[in-house]
């Protein structure tokens, strides 16, 4: 039985996502963040040495990383219809995908949530003007810049309606969560209307729908 170690709030719902996509029977650990660090709790270690998630069990199987999983779990479990064909230019473009959403997408975006919660973060008075000008420099000169790119590049490349071509592929599950925190806390809103629109399409999507029943509230932590 595949099982998902569940952390809430996390990467590992796309994983619940892919799941219900292929039709598969699984099982959900769920897993609780620290009330005050967000971070996950120290049993994950017990599954995977670095504690984090997603993980996923098959058997003796440990599977951890994101892109790893899908990948895995497609070339496992796919029946044809979350991978193009190997050879094809739309099977380059979804393994381009497939690792620019944590290898590129992922860090100006984390880098924006560490720079605002500096901003917000309690400290001595006589610091805050400090910290707050830094941050504020740091977003405006290269956070911000790198996101805009971002934005744009992706917004050029859904002209064909999916991020691997002219069908939905198990890259537009890999590319939920950054597209998703961009929206959240990046400014990515109806002014690009291709992302907004694949937003749309994928959160009316069954399995999607499915997911977050299983996975249980959904909100972009990290």
């Amino acid at each position: 039985m595949l099982v998902v170690h569940h952390l809430e709030n996390s990467r590992s719902q796309r994983i619940l996502w892919l799941l219900e996509e292929l039709g598969l029977e699984y099982e959900v650990k769920r897993y609780a963040r620290h009330p005050k660090t967000m971070l996950a709790p120290p049993e994950l270690k017990a599954i995977h040495p670095l504690g984090k998630s997603p993980v996923v069990t098959d058997g003796d199987l440990v599977l951890a990383e994101s892109g790893a999983i899908i990948e895995a779990l497609v070339e496992r479990y796919d029946n044809g219809k979350l991978a193009p064909p190997a050879g094809s230019p739309e099977r380059l473009r979804y393994t381009f995908w497939l690792h620019f959403a944590e290898g590129s997408a992922m860090s100006p975006l984390l880098m924006k949530l560490v720079f605002d919660r500096i901003e917000s973060a309690p400290m001595p008075f006589f610091v805050r003007p400090i910290a707050k000008g830094i941050s504020r420099k740091v977003k405006a000169a290269f956070i911000e810049p790198n996101l805009a790119a971002q934005r744009a590049y992706m917004e050029a490349e859904l002209s064909r309606g999916w991020f691997a071509g002219d069908t939905f592929t198990a890259a537009d599950i890999q590319m939920s969560f950054p597209v998703e925190a961009a929206a959240a806390r990046a400014g990515l809103d109806s002014s690009s209307p291709r992302l907004w629109g694949w937003l749309e399409r994928i959160h009316a999507r069954p399995a999607y729908q499915r997911a977050l029943a299983r996975g249980g509230h959904f909100e972009i932590i990290g």
